[in-house]
């Protein structure tokens, strides 16, 4: 196996590594929400938009690390 391969294949597992990181953390961040909307249903909307808006920032960082990992993949 060549460096070219090795580094493709890194490449392709930190993706992996990286999407299922940002899935653990908008799924804690979801759960983490219901809960706090039972605790206070007062408070729903401002936790509703603080929900949207930490789950935007990570998945914005799962699809960088993505990008990252593609042009790794198929840099020539």
């Amino acid at each position: 196996m060549d460096l070219t391969a090795l580094s493709q294949a890194i490449a392709v597992i930190g993706a992996g590594i990286g999407i299922f990181g940002g899935a653990i953390g908008i799924g804690m961040i979801g759960a983490k929400a219901m809960e706090a909307i039972a605790r206070q249903p007062a408070e729903k909307k401002d936790i509703r938009t603080n929900m949207i808006l930490m789950a935007a920032l990570i998945e914005g960082l799962a699809f960088f690390g993505a990008i990252i990992a593609l042009l790794i993949i198929f840099k020539k």
